[in-house]
């Protein structure tokens, strides 16, 4: 390294100018897929809904997402990530304006169809953008950051979202409309943004000196020039045992982590039944305050020790555990602090696990394997909403669905720890 670059300003700059950014961009487009459990709690009974029709809706989302996540990610490497981000925004944003307008079940359910379709290969486009500019001995905690927008987004969209259901209202529309015209905006906005802001490269960054982007370029190009990783052809990186293995941890984490997020809002309101709208999002923002927290301060850990199977498999522990114990207890209270231990589980997971590809495969062929593993996995954001729909219509409680989700994530603790990562080091 030339003696006049100073890596670690260099890194910070880099950071605040990349990071925030992707943060609210994130959060923005997560509030955007997460808000209809808000909005559960006046739209299903305006729509008709039942509580399989509604873990339908909820998951569905998941359907449009798997069918165009690969195809996505692809295009994102031929236009560039700016390009591809900004226009990933902007569908969702009028995606989610449109569905203000739904007047039945089945309309939801195109509406929800067409917002996963328009969100495919957003996540896994920010995480290749990201590799794109910071090393791998800080891609953890970087990833955590930019995934805390998750529980962050519940932070502030809880209470934002039930706000305005009780609050605004007009034109004929009801508060619950409102929430999906008024929260779609800021995705537009965001896509416009990223066209200004955001560049593809090191390379490219004007706001960096020339010696520091060229010494940016060479040690990220240097590191995915690593010759202890394979790469694969598009077919076999998305059929590649290991890659496929991870996918089913993936669908099985998801199951768990969106079985709850979509469904906090109802298992609150059902434990403490004269709470308010705004009262119920107050208490459901708790659990990911906490959340967040674990989140950051776990995978910090995972970068400080260099250790990443162990880092991903522990958490899913706490998760299974905590989330089979809430069916046990009585009161909003109690309910929200364990559904706090079993969503930090799920967070704290989410940042060494996309560390795992990197193991074993090139940069190249991760892009691709990232995105069949988000892909593939995220039909568990289907099935776990849904399964616990079916379970709340057959027993008369969402919160009883929550014991499969448990099992399902102890299950997702153990293939984790047996995965077949092979051989190299885990740096």
């Amino acid at each position: 390294m030339p003696e006049e670059i100073d890596e670690r300003a260099v890194m910070g700059r880099v950071f605040r100018r990349i990071v925030p950014l992707c943060f609210l961009l994130y959060m923005v487009s997560y509030i955007e897929r997460a808000n209809i459990g808000y909005a559960a709690l006046q739209m299903n009974a305006e729509l008709g809904l039942t509580a399989d029709a509604f873990g339908f809706a909820a998951g569905i989302f998941f359907i449009g997402y798997f069918l165009c996540e690969v195809p996505s990610n692809l295009l994102m490497a031929r236009y560039g990530a700016r390009v591809w981000i900004g226009r990933i925004l902007i569908g969702m944003g009028l995606v989610s304006i449109a569905t203000a307008f739904v007047q039945s079940s089945g309309q939801l359910y195109i509406a929800r169809f067409l917002l996963g379709v328009a969100e495919a290969g957003y996540f896994p486009a920010i995480i290749i953008y990201l590799t794109s500019w910071f090393r791998g001995k800080e891609q953890a905690t970087v990833v955590a950051m930019f995934t805390a927008a998750i529980p962050v987004s519940y932070v502030i969209g809880t209470p934002v979202s039930t706000w305005i259901m009780d609050h605004v209202h007009g034109f004929g529309l009801t508060g619950w409309r409102w929430m999906f015209i008024l929260e779609g905006v800021p995705a537009v906005l965001g896509g416009l943004l990223t066209y200004r802001l955001l560049v593809d490269r090191p390379a490219q960054a004007t706001w960096l000196q020339p010696a520091e982007r060229e010494w940016l370029e060479a040690t990220i190009a240097a590191e995915h020039a690593d010759t202890a990783t394979r790469h694969l052809g598009t077919w076999k990186a998305i059929s590649e045992p290991r890659v496929l293995y991870l996918s089913l941890i993936y669908f099985v984490y998801q199951a768990g982590s969106l079985g709850v997020g979509y469904w906090l809002p109802q298992i609150i309101k059902h434990a403490g039944k004269s709470l308010s709208n705004v009262e119920t999002g107050l208490i459901a923002t708790l659990p990911y305050v906490v959340a967040t927290v674990g989140m950051i301060w776990w995978s910090r850990r995972s970068d400080r020790t260099g250790e990443r199977r162990q880092h991903t498999a522990w958490p899913l522990l706490l998760a299974g555990i905590a989330l089979g114990a809430v069916g046990l207890v009585e009161g909003p209270w109690l309910a929200s602090a364990l559904l706090a231990l079993a969503l930090t589980g799920f967070y704290a997971f989410k940042a060494p696990f996309w560390t795992l590809p990197g193991l074993f495969l090139s940069r190249s062929t991760a892009a691709v394997s990232i995105a069949a593993i988000n892909s593939i996995g995220n039909l568990g954001g289907f099935a776990g909403p849904y399964a616990v729909g079916l379970i709340a219509k057959s027993s008369g409680a969402a919160v009883t669905g929550l014991a499969f989700l448990a099992v399902l994530t102890l299950v997702s603790f153990g293939m984790v720890l047996a995965a077949p990562l092979g051989q190299r080091k885990e740096l």
